[in-house]
């Protein structure tokens, strides 16, 4: 392999001529599929794209390879995947009732600092309303590493998730009954998160705090306005 010299960077992959034409087909294959619905036949995508046979299965296998398309239980056709209905999650914008945002304008009115909720949904985490007047810190950041943020933090602990984090949130826990960090991404501030949970007690989502260091060292204020929303929110929201 050859070597680079110190600080020049190292070059990443490239596209041939060729790739990016690959790319869109296998995407209309996608489309296809979706349009068609489940248990769409080769024979039958091939139709509709005007591919050749041989190249349709080529990009049907590969897509079923990456988990983009599965096989149907009779193995004669082929249904969206796991990848694809998870990003359609992901990009669904999550609505809030008017009557939780009438809850959470309350809320926000009565704590000075950032007031957010999210909705936990297949393992991450999805943010249902961030406080326009004290906008999170980093949005995609919550969604890429989650054990940095009390938000996410909650959803880790629940589901048995271990780390450098897991055991200052499972105190948090039992002590608060919230998660809490407290000026790891900025000395001055940190963040709490407090349950929103079903009916059955299973966590739904959370609603967030975020301020000043010192108002998440001492939560007791915060939390005595902010259990009582996510109770209400319950309801609302699951």
């Amino acid at each position: 392999m050859p070597e680079h010299p110190a600080g020049s960077p190292r070059s990443g992959p490239t596209l041939t001529a060729r790739q990016p034409r690959a790319i869109q087909t296998a995407l209309t294959v996608l489309e296809a599929v979706a349009e068609i619905g489940a248990g769409a036949t080769a024979r039958e995508i091939s139709a509709v794209l005007g591919l050749p046979r041989a190249t349709t299965y080529r990009l049907l296998n590969l897509l079923v390879q990456d988990e983009y398309l599965v096989r149907t239980p009779d193995l004669s056709g082929f249904a969206l995947g796991a990848k694809v209905v998870h990003l359609a999650a992901a990009a669904a914008p999550v609505r809030m009732p008017r009557a939780a945002r009438d809850v959470l304008a309350s809320a926000r009115a009565e704590v000075r600092g950032g007031v957010h909720v999210v909705l936990y949904a297949e393992g991450r985490v999805a943010i249902a309303d961030a406080d326009p007047d004290f906008p999170l810190s980093d949005a995609t950041r919550l969604a890429r590493e989650p054990e940095r943020f009390a938000l996410g933090r909650l959803l880790l602990v629940e589901h048995g998730v271990t780390g450098a984090f897991a055991g200052a949130a499972a105190s948090d826990l039992a002590s608060w009954g919230v998660t809490r960090q407290i000026g790891e991404l900025s000395a001055g501030y940190g963040c709490l998160a407090v349950p929103i949970r079903d009916a059955t007690g299973v966590l739904a989502g959370a609603v967030g705090f975020s301020g000043p260091r010192h108002r998440v060292e001492e939560p007791g204020g915060v939390i005595s306005v902010l259990a009582p929303v996510a109770q209400r929110l319950s309801p609302l929201l699951t």
